[in-house]
């Protein structure tokens, strides 16, 4: 038996948007910030002292063969990866991957890969049209995600095929000395 004093409510209440919440308003997302933090280590951290000519750690770790281009050519592939999951369309992430693949590429030129690092940042590059996208949204498709897929799973095998490349010419050369 129910009492005549019994009673079910259910309440719903709706949450007032805080300034946090007003995504135009609101300071980049935390994932564009990483990478613009990524992107000033990775390309402009150090100044050289009487010039105007900055560069960061992309060029100093292609100076070490195999290990270094690997690391920031991974480092690099980050970028896309998170580009795709702030829903970033094809046609851009395309031209970010363009960006990675010069750089790895070039890269595996010694000393000449390394000052061509200086000059040519694909991770700011690619920070500045990850900002061109927040700015102005474009919606992505289900295409869009499966060529983010394709992009990145072909500049992975791109980084570590060269990888592999500059550990075996290492090691010839190291073999044709001894």
């Amino acid at each position: 038996q129910h009492s005549a004093t019994s009673h079910c409510s259910l309440s719903i209440t709706m949450a007032r948007p805080t300034p946090s919440s007003k995504v135009a308003s609101t300071p980049a997302p935390a994932a564009l910030k990483r990478l613009r933090q990524l992107s000033y280590l990775l390309d402009s951290a150090i100044r050289v002292p009487g010039s105007e000519i900055r560069f960061g750690l992309d060029p100093i770790l292609g100076l070490f063969p195999g290990g270094g281009d690997t690391v920031s050519g991974l480092m690099s592939v980050y970028f896309v990866f998170e580009a795709a999951r702030l829903g970033v369309p094809a046609a851009t992430l395309g031209r970010m991957g363009v960006n990675i693949l010069f750089d790895v590429l070039t890269g595996t030129v010694p000393v000449l890969g390394d000052l061509l690092d200086v000059t040519w940042k694909a991770n700011s590059q690619n920070v500045a049209l990850l900002e061109k996208h927040i700015a102005a949204p474009v919606e992505s498709s289900a295409a869009d995600k499966l060529f983010a897929v394709v992009v990145i799973a072909a500049l992975l095998a791109l980084v570590v095929g060269v990888a592999t490349l500059s550990v075996w010419i290492v090691a010839q050369v190291i073999g044709l000395l001894s």
